[in-house]
């Protein structure tokens, strides 16, 4: 009798052993098969507009190739500025008057506070002296003298917290969404549903800093659960892409012969196997890195860059090696810009090496000493890069970002001359293709300890980002591990007090 039989549900059969399980079977079967047609998206009009996911179709023969945004972009490509080590606030874009006024006396309400590194000493006002900039006279720190000069054209976000009050996990907090290690960041996510515009770049460039790599490494700019080919490529002006050049002893006419061969053999295995997309996004990565030996030494190529332009960036610096150097990683992200990359991260401050504030912004002891050291690495070059985009109309199709993993304290360590980490509050900026300005949006309190108006999470900066990409950050997803994964998680809001127009 089979279980069709009109015969199996009376109520004996019913509660029969066989009819039982069969049942069964079919109730499994049947939340298994409304399970793999959710991860279709095939039930996506019971979700609702706003609900449905928007997963881009990656073809596995050529994973970046260019994808329709969500909605009309105002931006095409992003660079994001990320100074590590967290760059304090008040020392730069966040004027407080009372901190002046109050220099040396108790943090109202600070009785015994403790901080990451222990007891807090008395408000301390900054080493630097503040001055009015641009016609909307925005208070900056002569620290950033030259970045101040920009000021009519930022929007700056007063009113940041994080999550967390350690480097690490802020780091991939600020770059991915999420404190732990794992998540993909805001670039793949980028990647992932733009492609690129170019195909003899790698649609997502990480330039380090000059002394090394950020302290939460490649998970800045890594893929995590995403398609590998979505990872940010790791290079700088003084260190190139590894691998990409043939071994000596192999001519250019060897190697391109050897490699057309390879791609005989793989094609044919494709034939044979088209289900295979590992194979085909094998054989596209070695025709990117194929295409990219000649365009990367291309567009590295500081040489063919004019004297006014290095002397612009402070690249001809040679009192300071090291601004020299990060001032041809700033040239080096504007050619990246000219030439088509998606998305770009420069970095401004590596892992802690050679002591407590050597390598980065993150000043506990010595805050004048170490910042003093730090402003002029990243002021002149940075400005330049702003002062030359602008001036090419890149900043038409282009945003740019300025960021660190969070801010620092209005007080001075108790026995040191330094300022400890402040999750609660701190400043970032962003100018360029959909960006209104002059703006200030949030503030943190009198001392700029607490974010007090707008406040603002990194899932808002996230998902105000993902949208002047022209991208729904509610909707851009990657089913994994059961979940429906973004960027901004389960959380965020745009920021359209900042978006022009």
């Amino acid at each position: 009798m089979s279980i069709a039989d009109p015969r199996e549900f009376s109520g004996r059969h019913l509660l029969s052993r066989r009819a039982s399980l069969g049942n069964m079977a079919y109730g499994l079967s049947s939340v298994a098969l409304a399970g793999l047609l959710n991860q279709s998206n095939v039930f996506a009009e019971d979700i609702g507009p706003e609900g449905d996911p928007i997963r881009p179709a990656i073809q596995a023969a050529n994973p970046n190739a260019r994808r329709d945004s969500h909605f009309a972009p105002q931006a095409k490509n992003v660079l994001m500025i990320f100074c590590s080590g967290a760059c304090s606030h008040l020392d730069t874009f966040d004027y407080k008057p009372e901190l002046i006024k109050r220099d040396g006396q108790p943090l109202p309400g600070g009785n015994d506070l403790i901080t990451f590194q222990g007891k807090q000493g008395n408000l301390t006002r900054s080493p630097w002296e503040f001055k009015p900039r641009g016609k909307s006279g925005k208070m900056i720190s002569t620290l950033v003298d030259h970045i101040g000069e920009h000021a009519d054209d930022m929007a700056f976000v007063h009113s940041l917290t994080s999550k967390t009050n350690t480097h690490g996990p802020a780091e991939n907090y600020m770059s991915t969404g999420f404190t732990l290690d794992g998540f993909p960041s805001i670039g793949a996510w980028a990647t992932y549903a733009l492609g690129s515009e170019v195909d003899d770049l790698p649609a997502f460039v990480a330039i380090s800093d000059p002394r090394g790599t950020p302290q939460s490494s490649v998970n800045n700019w890594g893929a995590g659960f995403l398609p590998a080919a979505f990872q940010g490529t790791d290079f700088n002006a003084s260190k190139p892409i590894e691998n990409l050049v043939p071994p000596k002893g192999i001519t250019s006419q060897t190697d391109s012969k050897t490699r057309s061969f390879l791609k005989r053999l793989n094609e044919k295995h494709l034939e044979r196997f088209p289900e295979d997309t590992q194979l085909a996004a094998r054989i596209s990565s070695y025709e990117l890195a194929a295409r990219m030996q000649l365009s990367v030494p291309e567009v590295s190529d500081m040489s063919t860059e004019p004297e006014h332009i290095r002397k612009l960036y402070g690249a001809d610096d040679t009192q300071n090696p090291l601004k020299a150097s990060f001032a041809r990683n700033c040239i080096l992200a504007r050619r990246l810009i000219e030439k088509g990359v998606r998305f770009i991260q420069l970095f401004n401050g590596s892992y802690q090496t050679g002591g407590e504030g050597t390598s980065n912004w993150d000043g506990h002891k010595q805050l004048s000493k170490q910042y003093s050291v730090h402003g002029p690495i990243l002021d002149q070059p940075v400005a330049g890069l702003l002062t030359d985009m602008k001036q090419r109309g890149l900043l038409d199709d282009t945003l740019i970002v300025w960021t660190t993993e969070f801010g620092r304290m209005p007080t001075f360590q108790s026995g040191a001359s330094g300022r400890d980490h402040n999750p609660s509050g701190f400043t970032a900026w962003m100018m360029g293709a959909g960006v209104k300005a002059p703006f200030e949006y949030g503030a943190t309190d009198e001392f700029g300890y607490r974010a007090v108006e707008n406040v603002a999470t990194v899932y808002d900066f996230h998902a105000t980002i993902l949208h002047l990409l022209g991208l729904h950050h509610k909707r851009l997803s990657f089913y994994h591990n059961g979940i429906e994964r973004r960027l901004t998680d389960v959380h965020g809001h745009v920021i359209h007090d900042l978006i022009a127009g």
